[in-house]
């Protein structure tokens, strides 16, 4: 850093902060090394102008930030009020939707329009298929999911309930070959829906091979009655490996590939009759790398971290490194995969998924810039500015480890409510454009559409992203919190498992695909679907979830690596565009079916009934808030009460701890009560996390135990929360860990 830019500095004694004063802003000395001597490198970007440029950003966006934020609570409280006087939304459902177009929550929707956010990578516009989700503080979780562009069938069949775990198919300490023999038949039928043989299965197979005629190769496939078989298709094949024993063969289906790698000579191939070794599937076409739900990053340092793993993505150096095994292992970005076309041309694909962002949403502040009046800086502003700068890296590049071949850095925005919202973020994203000499429109928006005032004017929202916009993506839990945030001067809100059956659920999924293609999203960018939230309930993720990409989804989320293997399969399945073709005319849902979320009596519950509902959201808040406070795990996969695991993140956190507030305004429950489930609770949790070794127990620590003390937190001021977000509680108990 330069010295003489240097003018003085200053400590934050609560968490050991030093800052800079650089362009009239206090900066976080360990920011503005990470900014300077690792970050704008290789940029073309001076210091001064950065700097400069980011003063320039926090003048004039900090204030819109906070008047956005006070439209917030000012619509919130004038919704109380209205539940207040009229009661619940059915009672009077015109006046309502009356009521929150005079109030400005719903909008005018603008006429019709198409969005024209300018050429997007293959992996957005024309090619279908899931989507990963994984803290980017993670490195090496970061690496796994980048590299999830391809996985093995043949693993992800074997290894998981996808195939059935009892009797003659238990997998067993060592390698069961009738489990290895349903695998081969599953591929085998999984082959047979993508790429299917004229009047022949793809287990009737007994020789996959290439016949050479001059430059051109053509695929050969023997039956075992001696005949041969053609693909239906015979344009799927498109390209081949051929290298020693090993075979590979490259078949494509609704733009998506798989790899049949045939090698008799060893191993798995050896035992299958065609010496199919492995069927590699092109998988998580996309990772969302996380700064947001999934990341505990309370502090500078933590946040420099999460840039720094970001940053190396983008360069293509990441790397991290661990023992397996008692043997050390080195987690890179995968090459390219190069194989040779029929035609004797060469073909290349991309070894990994194409990378998004998730920058943080309006509401939270940091301490690594404080402007001119000593004021947290807004977070989300500095992740546009970071993130896009470190995309900067991958920008220049014009060959090797390329994320964007089309020169876009796609920046996924949460936690928006309504279009005011969606244009603030825009307009940030025109300024970083600005400010670091990126082409306008470079810097691409993907919309959560996971807040009741986005949803209710999403077509608005989208108008306002019409040149920038990637995605729009759906978020159950997210929506539902905010739904039962929303309206919680209406009445008691049903269990959770009632409220994933209502009417609004279903019109709330609907809308967003519909008016996304009035918007012309079809064969442009990515109409998106929540998250598989049981990793190791494949089997039943195998038979739901080919439900989004037939709704017209062209994506949709997954815990894992493996998840995206079999989850890629529904793609084959169904033809997303063609989905999306036969929906374009449907009708809409109106606004009265979005906002007609019931409320239940009082007395339709037992107590026993009531009693089981809280112990099941205490155990959940629980079960993450602990490993969150405790140990900075953003996202982990946390055992619910029923032992059964499930891949959780701050939504899901938001969905219950508003259910609990719910019931304790209206009386369904007490504090007392409250309390006194969620220390019986602490108990399951304790006994659940036995085996981890860096775990703090908080039975008999209640007092004490900053963890419990902040899910219980949560429950019980769970309404006085802005929007009903864990975030401030949750940064606030953390800093409180680490600062003893």
């Amino acid at each position: 850093m330069d010295n003489d830019r240097l003018f003085s500095r200053s400590n934050n004694e609560e968490l050991n902060v030093s800052y800079t004063f650089l362009s009239g802003l206090k900066v976080d000395l360990q920011f503005a090394n990470f900014i300077e001597g690792e970050a704008l490198p290789g940029t073309g970007v001076s210091p001064e102008n950065f700097w400069d440029g980011v003063a320039q950003l926090v003048g004039e966006m900090v204030p819109r930030n906070r008047k956005l934020l006070a439209v917030r609570e000012d619509l919130q409280n004038k919704i109380d009020a209205w539940h207040k006087s009229n009661g619940a939304v059915a009672d009077d459902p015109a006046g309502y939707r009356a009521f929150l177009r005079e109030i400005g929550y719903v909008v005018d929707r603008p006429d019709d329009f198409t969005i024209e956010p300018g050429t997007l990578d293959d992996e957005i516009a024309n090619i279908c298929g899931p989507q990963l989700v994984v803290p980017v503080s993670n490195a090496r979780y970061a690496l796994n999911a980048a590299n999830a562009r391809w996985g093995s069938l043949f693993d992800a069949l074997y290894g998981t309930d996808a195939i059935a775990r009892e009797g003659d198919l238990a997998p067993g300490k060592t390698y069961n070959p009738k489990r290895g023999d349903e695998v081969f038949a599953r591929a085998a039928a999984y082959l047979d829906q993508a790429f299917p043989l004229v009047d022949a299965s793809h287990g009737d197979v007994v020789d996959y091979g290439l016949d050479h005629d001059g430059d051109n190769v053509s695929l050969m496939i023997e039956l075992g009655d001696g005949s041969f078989a053609r693909l239906a298709d015979e344009n799927a094949f498109v390209g081949y490996i051929e290298q020693g024993d090993t075979c590979s063969i490259l078949l494509r289906h609704h733009g998506l590939h798989m790899e049949l790698v045939i090698d008799a000579s060893k191993g798995i191939g050896a035992s299958h009759k065609a010496g199919l070794a492995d069927v590699i599937v092109e998988s998580a076409l996309s990772t969302i790398q996380d700064c947001e739900d999934s990341v505990a990053a309370v502090d500078p340092a933590e946040k420099i971290g999460v840039y720094r793993n970001w940053l190396g993505l983008m360069k293509g150096d990441l790397r991290d490194s661990f023992l397996k095994g008692g043997k050390p292992v080195e987690r890179r970005l995968n090459e390219d995969r190069v194989y040779s076309a029929p035609d004797g041309s060469s073909l290349s694909l991309k070894g990994r998924a194409l990378l998004l962002v998730r920058n943080v949403g309006h509401l939270m502040t940091t301490k690594m810039i404080l402007d001119a009046q000593g004021n947290e800086v807004g977070e989300g502003i500095v992740d546009a500015v970071v993130t896009s700068l470190c995309a900067m890296h991958d920008l220049a590049k014009t060959d090797g480890l390329r994320n964007s071949t089309q020169g876009a850095v796609y920046i996924v925005k949460p936690k928006m409510h309504g279009p005011e919202e969606v244009r603030f973020a825009c307009d940030i994203f025109a300024m970083v454009e600005q400010m670091l000499g990126l082409p306008a429109q470079t810097i691409k928006i993907g919309i959560m559409d996971e807040e009741r005032r986005t949803s209710a004017n999403l077509k608005a929202c989208i108008y306002e992203a019409r040149d920038r916009l990637f995605f729009i993506n759906t978020g159950f839990l997210d929506r539902t919190g905010d739904e039962i945030h929303t309206s919680l001067q209406a009445g008691p809100v049903p269990p959770k498992a009632d409220i994933k059956s209502e009417k609004w659920i279903a019109s709330y999924e609907d809308r967003n695909v519909l008016i996304g293609l009035e918007c012309g999203l079809s064969g442009v960018a990515q109409i998106g679907k929540g998250m598989w939230a049981m990793p190791d309930d494949m089997a039943d993720m195998l038979a739901s979830k080919a439900g989004q990409p037939n709704m017209g989804a062209n994506c949709a989320w997954v815990p894992s690596p493996t998840a995206a293997t079999l989850h890629a399969l529904h793609y084959h399945e169904v033809d997303v565009f063609a989905a999306q073709r036969r929906r374009h005319n449907e009708a809409t849902p109106g606004l009265d079916v979005l906002f007609s979320m019931s409320t239940i009596a009082k007395d339709s519950l037992s107590a026993e009934q009531i009693a089981r509902e809280l112990d099941n959201n205490a155990q959940g808040i629980l079960g993450y808030v602990v490993r969150w406070i405790d140990q900075g795990v953003g996202c982990s996969k946390v055992p619910d009460i029923s032992d059964v695991g499930l891949m959780e993140d701050r939504a899901t956190l938001r969905i219950s701890s508003q259910h609990i507030a719910n019931w304790l305004l209206h009386d369904l429950v007490s504090a007392e009560e409250v309390e006194a489930c969620f220390k019986r609770m602490a108990g399951v949790v304790d006994q659940q996390n036995g085996d981890d070794p860096l775990y703090q127990p908080m039975v008999g620590n209640f007092e004490n135990s900053i963890a419990f003390q902040a899910a219980l937190e949560l429950a019980l001021k769970g309404a006085v929360q802005p929007s009903g977000y864990t975030e401030p509680i949750l940064h606030r108990r953390r800093v409180e860990l680490k600062t003893g």
